[in-house]
């Protein structure tokens, strides 16, 4: 067999581990969850095992159990059975290895080679920056290219994945160990720990989607991270896809809403002995829970469907978050082509998630600046920004409505003489509702906190007087309470 395959000596490959790869994917088709998330396509050297395990990703992708009959059937589809050694290639790979144990072995070998020949294909590029006469007059441009050759190399490997809080470095500085966390939920429904919340929608159900949307520094994070904090303390597993704050971020801004201390004061070390003490309890906690985090800041929606599915089987998974959805990266078919476009493919990837894995996904959205044209501010559904098929998709979509993120208090004072200004008060807006009512609550929120509460932040006297904005009430922290 292998000497119809045209071997290149100058350039590093193997097509025995290609070979093994796919062999041991026609054994069993689910090993693909082990090497989806690093391994791709292009990282076959091989024109026949390329396209064959470009085949068995668009089956994965789509749910299709990969076997030899559903890889032959999508290869004839795609116009490449004969090219692909037809089926006495697929019959000869099942005999290649004896089992798939060690795909992860054979994926990882593959993958590194691919990175030698990038490397080597970076080095004869660099060679010719160097030897280009214009390099010459500034060798510094010519520099900060061979620089950006070797950087891409290294970007473009997903090595990262997730990391429980209890291993993350800001949390041991307080602890000496860890301790194991509780049960996980096994119900379908889980509570959010907001009572005004459940209220509408039952707690957070299993499969479905539920999207989290408001402009920049509204608090998505924050309540999502709320959410995740409230639904881990009842010993059940969440995962978070943080694709735009480290994983040390999302530390802190826990342990600050637990411990109600400051979070810049904690980024700074600014805090007493006694409030030392609260955050030693604070991360004591953090590493007791369940909560599994990947921050890697470049992240396709396939890696992460993988990633997720590594994380169910290794540790459980009852809530999955997605911090956010215009961050992630679709498939690389469709990379150049429309946003809105790949917007909605990772928009039914995350609704496909959800139903596979049977968890909800909680993924925050941003919200276009159309929002900001309409005097009153109040989102709507067709504000979701590069929107697709996000409304279609999702079985929940949530708005959080901030006055006091709109409008400056000398602006509300002279447009609502008669009413404290709205600091830290939310209308969380559940705008659609697929399986009830949708509704509007009062909560409140403590930016320094990062700590959502369900009761209004004011209680609004009866007052026929407007009074100076300094005589107004302010921010009572006694009525947040840990989460």
């Amino acid at each position: 067999m292998q000497e119809n395959i045209p071997i290149e000596e100058e350039l590093p490959h193997s097509w025995e581990d290609e070979y093994a790869v796919i062999g041991s994917l026609l054994i069993d088709g689910d090993a693909i969850t082990r090497v989806e998330s690093f391994l791709k396509p292009a990282h076959f050297y091989h024109d026949q095992n390329r396209c064959i395990y470009e085949a068995c990703h668009e089956l994965f992708m789509e749910n299709v159990p990969i076997d030899q009959a559903t890889l032959r059937d999508r290869l004839i589809a795609n116009d490449v059975f004969d090219d692909a050694g037809g089926d006495s290639y697929l019959s000869r790979a099942v005999a290649s290895v004896p089992h798939a144990l060690n795909i992860e072995i054979y994926a990882r070998q593959v993958e590194t080679l691919f990175t030698l020949r990038e490397m080597a294909d970076a080095g004869l590029k660099i060679a010719e920056i160097a030897t280009n006469p214009s390099s010459y007059r500034d060798p510094g441009v010519a520099l900060r290219q061979a620089e950006e050759l070797i950087y891409h190399i290294g970007e473009s490997r997903e090595d990262a994945d997730f990391i429980a809080l209890r291993d993350v470095p800001s949390v041991n500085e307080f602890l000496d160990g860890s301790s194991s966390a509780g049960t996980a939920s096994e119900g379908d429904i889980i509570p959010t720990g907001f009572e005004s919340l459940d209220d509408v929608l039952g707690g957070l159900h299993r499969s479905d989607m539920i999207v989290l949307a408001a402009r920049p520094g509204f608090g998505k994070s924050t309540l999502a991270l709320n959410l995740a904090l409230n639904v881990a303390k009842n010993g059940a597993t969440v995962g978070i896809f943080s694709l735009e704050m480290g994983i040390n971020q999302i530390v802190h801004r826990m342990a600050a809403a637990h411990s109600l201390i400051d979070i810049q004061r904690i980024r700074n070390n600014d805090f007493s002995l006694v409030e030392e003490n609260k955050l030693i309890d604070a991360y004591a906690l953090l590493g007791d829970m369940k909560i599994y985090v990947d921050d890697t800041a470049l992240q396709t929606v396939s890696a992460m469907r993988g990633k997720a599915r590594r994380l169910k089987m290794r540790a459980g998974l009852d809530l999955l978050i997605v911090d956010y959805m215009q961050l992630i990266n679709g498939s690389s078919r469709n990379r150049e082509g429309n946003r809105v476009q790949e917007v909605s493919e990772i928009s039914r990837h995350l609704k496909a998630i959800a139903r596979d894995l049977h968890v909800p996904v909680l993924a925050c959205s941003q919200l276009s600046r159309a929002v900001e044209q309409r005097r009153s501010h109040e989102p709507r559904l067709s504000d979701l920004r590069e929107s697709g098929s996000i409304e279609q998709d999702a079985d929940v979509v949530m708005f959080i409505h901030r006055d006091d993120k709109n409008i400056s208090e000398d602006e509300w004072d002279r447009r609502n003489p008669t009413q404290p200004y709205p600091l830290g008060e939310v209308k969380l807006i559940v705008a659609k509702h697929r399986h009830g009512r949708t509704d509007t609550k009062d909560m409140s929120v403590r930016d320094d906190l990062g700590l959502f509460s369900d009761r209004p932040q004011f209680e609004h006297p009866h007052q026929t007087g407007g009074g100076h904005i300094a005589d107004r009430p302010r921010a009572d922290i006694s009525q947040f309470e840990p989460v």
